[in-house]
């Protein structure tokens, strides 16, 4: 018997969402906090509503169908307006208590969260934040749901996505101070040559800096790469390597580096995105406003 389709909840389109989002049955019910049959169980409901396979199997994978693109395209907005009606319009921080996902890496986590924790300890105890690295996944988490802000430097064009520009970073080369690079001026010529240590972010991010060097008709010396700037001092120490990295983190090495001007000026912006599904919603506003009142104490 097939199913009446105004039998279906926003709790099933959800799941449609999450599971096309993942490509995966079981990640979606990991991010749900139920069982693989609960999502089975939704998904035939949901196959019977629409007379669709919805997925086919694909080699080790699944891939939506045609129809399955267009159920999702136009529920993912009525899911968005449904939460934006039921959005928590009512908000006293201190008394406040939920929990907010947040999306950010080892910059971010360095140089903004630490004034946003103080803020929150101070003004609005009872909030839990969650934070989880976004590495360069944080467009994809907020589609998901695994987190309602991304902090970071990725830039997002795509309509959906709500933008605050936090602050902006200049490069620095950083270098073990027994390094002779650290006792001359570094000259373009002499940073190209330089055995360097490039932090590779992860996915098609790339650091500014690079581009623009890249597009002068230079390349790196590049002899390591890592994931993250976090245990540089450790790497360059006792060697002839030097990296490059945002101002604030190589202030953040203190004497264990020499920090010297990049010679390929480049700026990195640190941006605060969001998605409609929580764009009205008052602790998330508030938490917003908490953010960028925190990077504006960096800047100044």
């Amino acid at each position: 018997m097939t199913q009446d389709p105004f039998a279906l909840d926003f709790a099933a389109l959800r799941t449609l969402r999450l599971v096309f989002a993942h490509g995966s049955f079981s990640r979606a019910a990991e991010t749900l906090g139920v069982t693989q049959s609960t999502i089975s169980y939704t998904m035939s409901r949901l196959r019977e509503v629409f007379s669709d396979p919805l997925f086919v199997r694909q080699g080790a994978g699944m891939v939506p169908t045609d129809r399955c693109n267009e159920i999702v395209a136009q529920a993912g907005e009525l899911i968005d307006r449904f939460e934006t009606l039921t959005a928590q319009r009512q908000f006293d921080p201190a008394e406040a208590s939920v929990e907010i996902g947040l999306s950010c890496n080892f910059y971010e986590r360095v140089t903004i969260l630490p004034h946003v924790t103080r803020i929150l300890r101070r003004e609005a105890p009872g909030i839990k934040l969650k934070v989880i690295s976004s590495s360069a996944q944080g467009k994809q988490q907020l589609l998901r749901s695994e987190s309602d802000l991304l902090i970071g430097p990725i830039r997002i064009e795509d309509s959906g996505y709500y933008r605050r520009s936090l602050l902006r970073e200049e490069y620095t080369c950083v270098m073990d101070p027994s390094n002779p690079l650290a006792q001359t001026p570094l000259t373009i010529e002499r940073f190209v040559k330089a055995p360097q240590v490039v932090v590779n972010y992860g996915g098609s991010f790339r650091s500014r800096f690079l581009v623009v060097m890249e597009a002068s008709g230079h390349v790196p010396n590049t002899v390591m790469e890592v994931p993250s700037p976090a245990n540089l001092p450790d790497i360059l120490v006792q060697t002839d390597m030097i990296a490059t990295v945002p101002s604030r983190i190589a202030q953040m090495f203190g004497d264990a580096v020499v920090s010297v001007p990049c010679p390929f000026p480049a700026e990195l912006s640190i941006d605060l995105y969001w998605t409609a599904r929580t764009h009205v919603s008052a602790p998330h506003m508030w938490l917003r406003s908490k953010i960028a009142e925190a990077a504006s104490r960096i800047v100044d």
